[in-house]
């Protein structure tokens, strides 16, 4: 029998654009399907024609729904893609909330730079159209979780939890003679909100994840570190802006404010969900509650402590509402969305806080944030930065480098060969050198494009 090849279209590098194409003598096969983020130099090659024809493709296999993972599908279809995709019942019932959102976001944005005239480009498009990802939605094919299926003939599939966000997996290949597993993004144990991953078979080739592999999360008490951040901006009079991203950290930070307010370790102060999208994933976490942690009565208890905007107009009401308060809108990274408006407005204030609760990719105006920046650029302007600027680092959906290893150490057995990707360089590389010393794998982080057999 052949054996299977891999190459790597995405993820490389980046902790963005994670796409892997795996060939087999049935057919080949897209892992993940997702948007590249961040640095110019990376978005740009969501426009270039993808490596391989989307007519040649014969199935995709979603780990999970973010849009470093799923966002590139309304393209793959509009260029010809005609397969299934499949993934996790509540990954499909997220992408059809996320891939509407991310059109109708780029649509948005299109046309705000084209009544603006900051485009460089006349008109501006949008990388996608909600009819675009509308007609992905078609493809969406879900499986249940440990449940073997076979997305193109010969090649036998499954999906295990793994704990990320809602409905995410690990996804594991084998053609009867070896077998590859792809990590996805690696939960942690003891989140806030998800039930811990399942276990795992083992493999003979590994993919692996390396967001936050040359670094550990703080060990510390994330509602006593919240309520810190609330608490002194409250007394500034001023507003906190959480970019937050709608799926996963969005319903997490209203969990934990309700059980703050609730032990009242911060003021009785005004939250706003400024993400209808985040409101409606919420209906997916009721619908699923084998995969997290709260019953009814704290899913009440969210709902009852928050405000949900709907409107542009309420959205653009709350940038001239005085603090303090508390505003929760998407985007996670502040790439795009309602909280970039927010931003805008907010962040001159030196009352205000920018809370940010997750990784933010090399590029992102979330990493320039962070990094001490004093204007960035939102909207055509340069803004200038006086707000305090905060980072939640133990609110992540993702594994750190020691939860990572942990992760590895549980595999039944040692995969012959471990492909380290989805990390910036040095996160990367960090997470190769301490698995080659404390595991003795053989391990290797691949570069963009290149192709590996599988033997």
């Amino acid at each position: 029998m052949a054996a299977m090849q891999l190459q790597f279209l995405g993820a490389t590098g980046t902790v963005t654009g994670s796409k892997y194409l795996l060939g087999t003598a049935g057919g080949q096969v897209l892992v993940d399907c997702g948007l590249f983020q961040g640095y110019k130099q990376m978005r740009l090659r969501n426009w270039a024609p993808l490596p391989v024809d989307p007519a040649q493709v014969r199935a995709v296999v979603l780990t999970h729904a973010h849009l470093d993972h799923s966002g590139y599908l309304p393209l793959l279809v509009k260029n010809g893609f005609r397969g299934k995709v499949y993934c996790s019942h509540a990954t499909r019932e997220l992408c059809e909330i996320l891939l509407m959102d991310s059109a109708h976001l780029l649509e948005e944005e299109a046309a705000y730079a084209n009544r603006k005239g900051f485009s460089k480009h006349q008109p501006a498009l949008p990388l996608y159209t909600q009819q675009d990802a509308q007609r992905s939605l078609k493809h969406l094919h879900g499986v249940e979780f440990d449940a073997p299926f076979s997305p193109v003939p010969g090649l036998h599939a499954k999906l295990t939890w793994s704990g990320h966000m809602l409905g995410s997996s690990f996804a594991r290949f084998h053609d009867g003679e070896r077998s590859v597993l792809f990590s996805g993004d690696v939960g942690r144990p003891t989140d806030l909100l998800l039930r811990a991953a399942h276990a795992v078979e083992a493999a003979d080739h590994l993919v692996c994840e390396s967001t936050y592999g040359d670094r550990l999360h703080e060990r510390v008490d994330v509602l006593a570190s919240l309520a810190e951040v609330i608490g002194r901006t409250a007394a500034r009079g001023g507003v906190v802006v959480i970019p937050a991203f709608a799926v996963g950290r969005a319903q997490a930070l209203l969990h934990a404010l309700a059980v703050l307010k609730a032990r009242r370790a911060i003021p009785s102060l005004p939250v706003y969900l400024n993400s209808p999208m985040a409101s409606r994933a919420l209906d997916v976490y009721r619908r699923h509650p084998e995969l997290h942690r709260l019953n009814h009565a704290q899913f009440d208890a969210m709902m009852d402590s928050v405000h949900v905007v709907e409107s542009i107009e309420e959205s653009r009401a709350l940038n001239g509402r005085h603090g303090p308060m508390v505003i929760i809108a998407a985007s996670g990274m502040a790439t795009g969305g309602r909280v970039v408006h927010h931003l805008r407005a907010l962040a001159p204030d030196h009352r205000n806080t920018i809370l940010f609760t997750s990784y933010q990719a090399g590029g992102t105006r979330g990493a320039s944030f962070l990094a001490g920046a004093k204007t960035v650029r939102m909207l055509g302007t340069d803004v200038p930065v006086r707000a305090e600027v905060a980072m939640l680092d133990n609110l992540s959906a993702h594994a750190d480098a020691g939860e990572l290893l942990d992760w590895l150490r549980s595999l039944p057995r040692a995969p012959r060969k471990t492909f380290i990707t989805h990390g910036e360089p040095a996160a990367a590389d960090a997470l190769r050198q301490r698995i080659e010393r404390e595991l003795r794998w053989d391990c290797t982080v691949p570069e963009y494009l290149q192709t590996v057999r599988l033997e």
